[in-house]
């Protein structure tokens, strides 16, 4: 057997219809489209279209809210801070050059899903209870990110000086 001898199994493969080659074809006129409507033009339907009462179509672009402000944490466990060395200080750029994290702008946080052997030196990173346990408990030590500071704290830093001894001597002032 030859390759210019194959064929397909009888009734496998049919013959693609030939539209609008005139009326003797067989699809001549109309093109198995019928007459007139959105149907028979060309482009045919809007997908998901179903007219102009149709809510869905046109509250769908509404819906939702994506909060600009949210922060997101890379999570890694404990068993994957096998790969550093006993007493290294793991940090954000030592979790990158590790290849933990990718991307630049990236937080992370350490979960306490495994177990930890070797003591490490966790420093600015966030931590969950069970995750500190066991960092603790492998004789390594976990140093807390600084808090963010309260807004009161960060108006007095604002103010010049002679604003805010005017704002204490007011509140002494008035406290009489």
């Amino acid at each position: 057997m030859r390759l210019h001898e194959l064929k397909p199994a009888p009734g496998s493969h049919r013959d693609r219809k030939r539209l609008g080659r005139g009326n003797a074809g067989g699809q001549g006129t109309t093109a198995g489209k019928g007459t007139k409507g959105e149907k028979a033009r060309s482009g045919g339907l809007k997908a998901g279209f179903r007219g102009m009462s149709s809510r869905n179509q046109r509250m769908a672009k509404r819906r939702g809210f994506t909060n600009r402000w949210k922060v997101e944490y890379h999570a890694i466990n404990i068993s994957e801070l096998a790969a550093f060395e006993s007493g290294a200080t793991v940090d954000l750029a030592a979790l990158k050059s590790a290849g933990l994290i990718k991307g630049k702008d990236t937080l992370a946080k350490i979960l306490g899903d495994g177990d930890l052997s070797v003591p490490l030196h966790i420093v600015d990173l966030k931590v969950t209870a069970s995750a500190r346990q066991k960092i603790e408990a492998a004789g390594g030590s976990v140093s807390a990110p600084e808090p963010a500071e309260t807004v009161e704290a960060a108006s007095a830093k604002e103010q010049p000086p002679d604003v805010a001894e005017a704002e204490v001597a007011e509140e002494e002032t008035s406290g009489q």
